[in-house]
This record gives C-alpha cells, sequence and structure tokens, in this order.
C-alpha cells in the first residue's frame, strides 16, 4: 500500500500506474510486438523514462497472470560473468529459494557452485560464482535460458542498458547471445538501451548478428498536452493548485525530458505551498541549481578548456542544428568548423551532449538539463 502522503512525483524507481505519465503508444506497441511474437528494441535517452516504461508494462502483464516478466540491469556488468550473475540473480528474487519453481532453479544451479548471500539493506539475492572457462561460461549461460525456457507460463525478459555488451572482453558475446536467443519459443525480450548509436549499430547493421531480430521503438519526449494535466492533476489531487504559467515554465525549463521533469516537480511539492505560481517555480529552478553547483564545477575539472567552452556555447544557445555555421563558431570563438565536429563528437561520447536527428536532420543539446540551464545562467 502506497502512503497518502506521498509525494507523487516519482525520481526513483516505479511505484505503480497513478504516478505514470501517459506512454500509450509505446504500451500499445510493446503488447502488440508481444501479441506477435516479436522482440522490441527499445532506444532512448538516459533518463528519459525507459525503465519506468517496461515496469508499467510489466505491471499490467502481472494482472493477468498469463505471463512472467524479468528485469535485468546490466549497466554494472563489464564483463559475460557479470551478465550471467546478473541475470540468476534476478532469477531468484523473481522466484524465491523456498517457491517450487525457485527450488528447480536452485538445483539447476548446483553445477555452478554458486555462493548465495543476501543484501543487508534490500534483502534481495546475490550470487557469486567461481572463475569459469569460455566453454563453462557459455553452457551456464545456456542453462539459465534453457530453465526459463521449460518454464508452463510464457516469460518476457528486459535486458537494459543491453548496449553494455559492446564492451565486455571476451569475444563474439553478440553471436554467443544470438545463438540462444533465437532457439527459445517460450521466451520474448526487450532490449533497452541508451546509446542510440551503439543500438542502432548493434540492431540495424547487416553484418550484426542482432541485424533485423527485433522491432524498433524509439523513447522520445511526453507532450506538453500530456505532461500538464498530469501534474495539474497530482497538485490538486493533494488540495494544491498551481497555474498555466508556472505549467508552461516547468516544461521548458526541463525540456519535457522526464526525469528533470519529474525532479522540478518533485522538489516545488516538497515545499508545501498551496498555491503554486511562476515565482514559486522559479525558488526552485534556483535551489536546484544551487544543490548541484559543487557537482556541475567537478566538470570542468574533466574537461579541457575548449570542451567547457563549447559546452557553455550549446547551452546558451539551448539547441544547436548548424555546429559547423560561421555565425555559431565565430560568436563563440570555436575556431574551425572541423575543430567544431572533433569538439562535438568528443562530447556526445562522454554522453554531456545529446544528439537528436529528426528528418536527417541532427540538433544538439546539452544531456543534463539542470547542467544546461546552469551554464546558461553561471556564464
Amino acid at each position: 500500500m502506497i502512503e497518502k502522503n506521498v509525494n507523487p512525483f516519482i525520481i526513483k524507481g516505479y511505484l505503480s500506474k497513478e504516478y505514470f505519465c501517459n506512454r500509450e503508444t509505446a504500451l500499445n506497441t510493446l503488447y502488440r510486438n508481444v501479441k506477435n511474437g516479436s522482440n522490441t528494441t527499445l532506444i532512448s535517452p538516459r533518463k528519459m523514462g525507459k525503465s519506468g516504461l517496461i515496469h508499467r508494462f510489466f505491471e499490467d502483464l502481472s494482472t493477468e497472470n498469463l505471463i512472467q516478466s524479468l528485469y535485468i540491469d546490466i549497466y554494472s556488468s563489464r564483463s559475460l560473468s557479470d551478465f550471467i550473475k546478473l541475470m540468476a540473480e534476478t532469477i531468484l528474487q523473481k522466484f524465491p529459494e523456498k517457491s517450487s519453481i525457485g527450488k528447480k532453479f536452485m538445483k539447476s544451479l548446483k553445477g555452478l557452485r554458486p555462493i548465495i548471500s543476501f543484501d543487508p539493506f534490500t534483502g534481495s539475492p546475490q550470487i557469486q560464482v567461481g572463475l569459469q572457462s569460455p566453454q563453462e561460461i557459455g553452457y551456464t549461460l545456456q542453462g539459465l535460458f534453457t530453465f526459463l525456457e521449460e518454464q508452463k507460463t510464457p516469460i518476457i525478459i528486459a535486458i537494459d542498458e543491453f548496449q553494455q555488451i559492446g564492451v565486455y572482453p571476451e569475444k563474439n558475446v553478440e553471436a554467443i547471445l544470438r545463438t540462444y536467443i533465437q532457439q527459445l519459443k517460450n521466451i520474448q525480450f526487450i532490449f533497452c538501451g541508451s546509446n542510440k548509436s551503439m543500438m542502432t549499430e548493434m540492431f540495424t547493421h547487416a553484418k550484426r548478428p542482432f541485424f533485423a531480430s527485433t522491432r524498433l521503438l524509439y523513447l522520445d519526449k511526453i507532450e506538453h498536452s500530456d505532461y500538464q494535466p498530469f501534474i495539474r492533476y497530482h497538485f490538486e489531487s493533494k488540495r494544491r493548485s498551481i497555474d498555466d504559467e508556472a505549467l508552461s515554465a516547468i516544461l521548458e525549463w526541463t525540456k519535457s525530458h522526464t526525469w528533470y521533469t519529474q525532479n522540478l516537480c518533485n522538489h516545488i511539492f516538497s515545499m508545501k505551498t498551496k498555491t503554486v505560481d511562476i515565482n514559486v517555480v522559479k525558488k526552485a529552478m534556483a535551489e536546484i541549481l544551487k544543490e548541484n553547483e559543487s557537482f556541475f564545477f567537478q566538470y570542468r575539472q574533466l574537461l579541457t578548456p575548449d570542451q567547457w567552452n563549447y559546452l557553455i556555447a550549446v547551452a546558451k544557445e539551448g539547441e544547436v542544428t548548424q555546429i559547423t555555421a560561421q555565425q555559431f563558431i565565430s560568436k563563440y570563438r570555436i575556431g574551425t568548423p572541423a575543430n567544431s565536429r572533433r569538439i562535438l563528437k568528443s562530447l556526445i561520447e562522454k554522453e554531456l551532449i545529446l544528439e537528436n536527428v529528426s528528418n536527417d536532420k541532427p540538433s544538439y543539446q546539452i544531456y543534463d538539463a539542470f547542467f544546461s540551464k546552469w551554464l546558461e545562467v553561471k556564464y
């Protein structure tokens, strides 16, 4: 049961669909893909809400009780062994050790000689597997998939930050996973990723193992026309009011980027002001920038002066479409078009600048909406 006084603007984890805004089109696409036996590749910038969408989708599936769902976040993984560890822990968390399925899973794990412990804070199971040869790793991975394949109920596995497999030291990881996955009939997959270039390359390049094996779904910003009534509803449901000017300011300031919008609204709600107007919103904005200032300054220590100057330029512009235009280069003393392209490439790789592609016309903005506003104000 969710407490009545909970801040309705969730910035960590997932509570329920009551606190989830829209995404009906994306949800319908996932339903259609599952119904028709298709795997899905879900791509979105970081903090746009893809994991929330998956949990929202899984919540509806759980009410039907016809499909089991597993969510595996592999962002922290650095090898195929890490992948196996995270997958095994997720299965054990889904099917507790004392349940009938859990007992079967523990029996199948015996060959791995695992050490099982439990996180003292969350109670989540943690598995340690001894060193294995490449052949043993392949056998173990196949065993995990086989165990799930043999369950009576169909299973959907969402693997978040799937592009991580591209940096594993083992050779042919994509081919290994693809070989096992294509044999599964009782399991469907949602491959999620925030690195658009890596994910797109992985699933659309003809020479890659996962080529044309899934349906692509790109998650973008929520429209203002959907976000405004959602924000208003949650303020009014707690006997607060918020005017149109304040709503517009929130979404323009955060560029409707999900996490930053949720964070700003969460902060405003925590101020316990009964009437939210533009002055309250501006105060919340200033407090957020002040709170994050020391963190933002750390970026400067990690970047060259040219890179730092480039970030300021993009922040000042809000969004840049012509990165080699003479007006842009001269205004911010960037140097040459070649220098602009070189700096931009490095900042995209560092995930400090976000590239948006629409009709083959890319545009660029600071990835972190709060950082962008801080640069704009500070410089």
